[in-house]
Parts: structure tokens; sequence; C-alpha cells
């Protein structure tokens, strides 16, 4: 790795937007370090990722269970970017139907993974003056109830997590962003209690909407920090 050579750590990196903010950051040239569960899904973004001109580093890793201790060794002692997009819900999702296992599931991964890889990657995000995008929902911006009890509190408490972020680590020049996006045609509507039809995915976001405003967050100046990003489809209400 060249001393020009950006780092990036990208939870959630076997699909959806996790991929798509993955391969961005490789056409710019940086050294992406890519986790997720899916060991086949990891080596597929790998492969996007040095196609598009970066170097990718698997580092297979669930949030929700390990240490992201872990990755510290692999990511090495500065770190520029932190991408937190991996994601969890369930179909039973309502007061009637779920389940408090699922329940506690979607908090680890949405919220205590979250958490536990800010924690971990605080000192490699001082040295770098980096900068952290938590991909949240809007879910987490406004009241979404279709989303379900335990993914709206999940992601709503991301909010005062990026806030503390940012209120106590300028000083150190880190900043981060709670990126909530609307409706995604990704894996995850797989989720989902009733998966949507090509029709109502047509209209949705994709993964790369999404992946530009990760980008315009991390390329930001050092003097700029955007706090919160919302962006929907037109076609969500």
């Amino acid at each position: 790795m060249t001393d020009a050579m950006k780092t990036a750590w990208v939870t959630g990196a076997g699909s959806g937007v996790g991929r798509a903010t993955a391969d961005a950051l490789g056409a710019l040239g940086w050294r992406v370090v890519l986790s997720g569960r899916r060991t086949d899904a990891l080596s597929e973004t790998a492969r996007l990722v040095r196609d598009a001109g970066g170097t990718p580093v698997e580092l297979p890793f669930d949030v929700g269970s390990d240490d992201p201790r872990v990755a510290l060794p692999t990511i090495g002692d500065r770190l520029d970017a932190l991408v937190l997009a991996a994601g969890l819900n369930h179909p039973r999702r309502a007061w009637a139907d779920q389940g408090m296992a699922d329940f506690e599931a979607v908090v680890q991964t949405n919220l205590l993974g979250v958490v536990r890889a800010v924690d971990a990657s605080l000192p490699a995000l001082r040295a770098a003056s980096g900068v952290v995008v938590v991909v949240s929902s809007i879910a987490g911006w406004r009241p979404a109830p279709g989303a379900g009890v335990a993914y709206s509190a999940s992601k709503t408490a991301l909010a005062p997590i990026v806030r503390t972020i940012n209120d106590q680590e300028a000083g150190a020049g880190v900043r981060a962003t709670h990126l909530c996006p609307g409706d995604i045609d990704s894996d995850f509507l797989q989720q989902r209690p009733t998966v949507p039809d090509a029709a109502a995915r047509a209209v949705m976001l994709t993964p790369a909407d999404v992946a530009d405003a990760a980008l315009y967050a991390i390329t930001a100046p050092s003097h700029v920090r955007i706090d919160e990003l919302v962006l929907s489809p037109v076609s969500q209400r």
C-alpha cells in the first residue's frame, strides 16, 4: 500500500449498498476492507473493487455477533472511512407476530453492531481524521410503521449515535453521517413480509444511488460535515 492510498472498512459489503459503496471506493483507488457473513458474496465484491481499480481485502465478519477488534490488524493504524452498511430485519415485525429472539437479533446488528464497530475503529479514525457513514433508513428519520418494531427502534437510535460522534470527536477531525435512504431495490427486500414485485422495484432507489450519497459525505472537504442525509425515490410518500 502506498502512502497516498486511503483505507475504508465496509460492513455489509456482500450486497446492496455495501457492495455498491465498496465498488465506488475502488474506482477512487482506495484499499477497501470488505466484511460480511457470506464469503462467496465478499469474493464477488472483491472482484468488482479490483476491476474498478481498488485494492480489496476480504475479511468475513458478522457485525451482529463477532468482535470488531479482530478486524483492526487488517485495517491498520489509520482508517479514512468506516461505512456501516450491514442491516437486518425480519418478516415477522409487528407486535402481533414478532419473536423476542428475532427482535434482539435485529437490534444486535443494526444498533449494537454499529456501536461496537465505531468504538473499535475510533483510534484509527482519529489518526486519519476519518469519516463514518452509518447507513440507516428513512425509518430512522421519520416514523415508518411497516418497517417493524425492532427495525424502526434500532434505526431511530442511530441518529443520537451519529450526533454524539460529531459532538465529541470533532477535535480529532472525525466526521459522521446518518444516511437515511428510502426504498432500495436490493436483496434486503427479501426480508419483507411481502416481497415487492418488479414494477414496485423499478421506481425504487438503486444501491448505486445510495453509494453516491455515501461518497458525497466521504469525499467532502475536511472542514465540511454532512450530519444527516435523507434520500427517497420520488414514488415514496
